[in-house]
């Protein structure tokens, strides 16, 4: 997979999310003071002022996106939506930051007044991923489509990224100890549920870059069994285990009373403990979606033909690998009570069993890129001449 140059012109709008977010901070204060003199509550009238002030940031945003690339956007719109979130994943950046004391005076407001949830260990960590994986994903997305060339491996990776962000942050917030400080901006991440789905729809309608295999090719690398083939059955031996260890993680979330869940979730993983309902929320995604796709890709790995799993394979790359970058770090950053944090003595397995359940599915991922044939349909007539000659 060619990796296209990263858009210059995304990447310089982008970056003037640094003074709008300093600004927009000091905007917050200002306008809090004014409508504590009006009498209204100072939260609710800075929060107003950041949310009419955010929106025309955005609306002046794609004005410029649209009269700097308008050839891009005619060509695929997505142009704009990349444009869009590359310029939030920067201030998400930024967020991280602040939250981690490298920086002060951006977010500080907004954080503390309209997402307070973003202040968790878990809010820091996607957003330190949106801020870098994503944004590089935005630009060089972008940076595709200006060259008119395919972005759909990428766009599958950050698709599946992108949801699992929101299936484990949204439910989180809700369920978890922050539930009752739910704000009305809140409801600004509904169009974060809307868009990945036209974009999802988008990248899946994008044709598929062509291979070098030939029919030949293709029924010799079907013919072999598992054993000739080490690396699949590698991959299909690590899918089990790992089928087995999402199943016991999500057992221990839903609180088995098997001595083997008390130790684990004690000893090994207490933050899955956590009332924040973040890591609860994951390993339960983790049971009804990674399970189910360990079982398919097994299948997909001994049977051949199955030309769905390089797509789906990509798609869960991206979802295991936000979601477990997420999970580790908030396991062990400060920003987690020390009593749920991961243990020293087990701060070595924890990172070897987690660090493993995140890298399989990237391996994966591109075992189905780098040597595709296996999961490609024979042409129709390729087998005739092979039977007649029996």
């Amino acid at each position: 997979m060619d990796v296209p140059p990263l858009a210059g012109k995304i990447a310089a709008l982008s970056l003037g999310a640094l003074p709008v977010s300093y600004a927009l901070n000091h905007v917050s204060v200002l306008s809090q003071c004014v409508w504590e003199a009006v009498g209204w509550r100072a939260a609710l009238g800075g929060l107003l002022g950041v949310t009419l002030m955010s929106a025309l940031i955005l609306g002046l945003l794609f004005v410029a996106v649209y009269s700097l690339s308008r050839g891009e956007i005619y060509y695929d719109p997505l142009y704009a939506v990349f444009a869009a979130f590359a310029f939030t994943s920067v201030v998400d950046l930024l967020i991280a930051l602040q939250e981690d004391g490298y920086m002060v005076g951006f977010m500080e407001f907004y954080t503390k007044e309209g997402e307070p949830y973003l202040r968790t260990a878990h809010g820091v960590f996607i957003c330190y991923w949106d801020g870098i994986i994503h944004y590089l994903l935005y630009l060089a997305m972008a940076g595709a489509i200006r060259r008119r060339k395919s972005y759909r491996n990428l766009g599958l990776y950050w698709l599946g990224s992108f949801v699992m962000s929101l299936l484990v942050f949204l439910p989180g917030n809700i369920l978890g100890k922050y539930s009752s400080e739910i704000k009305p901006t809140f409801f600004l991440t509904l169009p974060y549920v809307l868009v990945p789905c036209w974009a999802g729809v988008r990248v899946f309608k994008e044709s598929r870059s062509p291979t070098s295999c030939t029919p030949n090719m293709v029924e010799e690398e079907q013919r072999k069994g598992l054993l000739q083939r080490p690396t699949d059955l590698a991959l299909i031996i690590y899918l089990i285990l790992a089928g087995l260890f999402t199943l016991f993680r999500g057992l221990v979330v839903l609180d088995c009373p098997t001595d083997a869940c008390f130790v684990y979730i004690y000893q090994y993983e207490p933050y899955l403990r956590d009332p924040v309902a973040y890591p609860k929320v994951q390993m339960l995604v983790y049971m009804f979606y990674a399970l189910p796709f360990y079982g398919l890709a097994a299948y997909a790995l001994i049977f051949p033909g199955c030309s769905w799993l390089p797509d789906w394979a990509m798609v869960f790359a991206g979802a295991i690998g936000q979601a477990q970058f997420s999970h580790m770090g908030a396991s062990m950053h400060l920003r987690t009570p020390f009593t749920y944090r991961v243990p020293e003595d087990a701060q070595a397995c924890f990172f070897l069993c987690n660090l493993l359940y995140a890298l399989g599915p990237q391996l994966l991922a591109y075992r189905c890129l780098r040597w595709p044939a296996f999961f490609l349909h024979l042409p129709s007539g390729s087998q005739a001449p092979h039977k007649k000659q029996h």
